[in-house]
């Protein structure tokens, strides 16, 4: 049976690099990218496969459910690596709601779709969930996530995703569904949207602005580059255990004062400023309300079981991202001022 994967979520950060590896790597599969195109959503992202001939996008919302059948019955869906979601906790402080309407109901439409429509021989068909380490809560000591450890979600947006992990997992035990889960640590990289810590630093350094950081910059987060983690996606859907739950980590744990002082260093550097002008930037704001401390994964089994680990050391991902971003101003630009959602009306509506 030929391969049609719906990949939802393709047009964001990760989902658009696993994307282009599976788009290029499994010409013999047909890749459907399914996205709502909300805020994160950004068709550039993918300009490097939009011509490729088993490369297809469908512009639909996963709480949708009658366009999801119509995807699944048009595109003869055989299986799915989910990873559309809310995903910015601190709007998800501010707006509860919409994370549940799409981490949680969504979800559970799209398991709904698939099992409607994959009736009769469940499994042969893989329902791929793509998660976070956040729902596992905050580390206080120095342990790490397991696949085994308990969920305790302290925010708005992790406790959407627990949700929808719990979800997969119960379509799992009482339809029979096959199913796998996956749970990464926090990624960095290329097209990141800029919100995100990693990319607000390099963009407000390069325009002096203020570099914003909570509480004392001592929370610690794991980082994981994000090609690396298309890898690891790809690793799982093809080697992964049905059933099965697989921690994805950079090993590689970071304090986030020590990660925006690591940026102001190499961005004086590539910038011909003098040593330490950016430092000057710091600006420590109210810490975030639940702030978890720590998240440490620990990606033991996924490395014994399934032969995956990082390709690249933090430092030298950082300095592929912060060339990324100063040899892609346009993108950059076209993010910060919103003209990137009419990419969809150029490429797709005006032909």
């Amino acid at each position: 049976m030929k391969k049609s994967i719906l990949i939802t979520g393709g047009a964001g950060f990760i989902g658009s690099h696993l994307i282009q590896l599976f788009v290029q790597k499994y010409p013999q599969y047909k890749i459907i990218n399914l996205d709502a195109l909300t805020y994160a959503g950004n068709l550039e992202n993918l300009k490097a496969v939009e011509g490729a001939s088993n490369y297809v996008f469908e512009k639909a919302d996963i709480q949708d459910a009658n366009a999801l059948s119509a995807i699944f019955e048009k595109h003869q869906i055989t299986d799915v690596i989910h990873l559309a979601a809310e995903s910015h906790v601190d709007r998800s402080i501010t707006d509860p709601l919409a994370f549940v309407k799409t981490n949680v109901f969504g979800t559970v439409n799209l398991l709904n779709t698939a099992k409607e429509y994959w009736k009769g021989n469940l499994s042969d068909h893989l329902f791929y969930h793509v998660s976070t380490d956040e729902v596992y809560g905050s580390l206080d000591d120095d342990s790490f996530f397991l696949e085994t450890t308990a969920y305790d979600p302290q925010s708005p947006y992790s406790a959407s995703k627990a949700a929808s992990d719990h979800f997969v997992r119960a379509y799992a035990n009482t339809y029979k569904m096959k199913t796998v889960v996956s749970n990464c640590s926090n990624n960095y990289g290329p097209n990141h949207f800029p919100e995100k810590l990693i990319p607000l630093c390099i963009n407000n350094i390069k325009n002096s602005k203020p570099l914003p950081v909570y509480g004392k910059g001592e929370n610690v987060r794991d980082w994981l580059f994000v090609k690396d983690h298309a890898r690891a996606i790809d690793t799982v859907f093809h080697n992964g255990k049905p059933g099965e739950t697989y921690n994805i980590g950079g090993f590689n744990e970071w304090k986030n004062i020590d990660i925006v002082k690591l940026l102001c260093a190499k961005m004086d550097q590539k910038l011909g400023r003098e040593a330490g002008t950016s430092e000057k930037l710091i600006t420590y704001v109210q810490d975030r309300a639940g702030h978890d401390h720590r998240y440490a994964i620990d990606a033991t089994k996924i490395q014994k079981e399934l032969g995956w680990e990082p390709s690249l050391q933090f430092e030298e991902g950082i300095e592929i991202t912060i060339d990324w971003y100063l040899n892609n101003q346009e993108w950059l630009d076209h993010v910060t001022s919103g003209a990137y959602q009419d990419y969809y009306s150029q490429l797709y509506e005006n032909r």
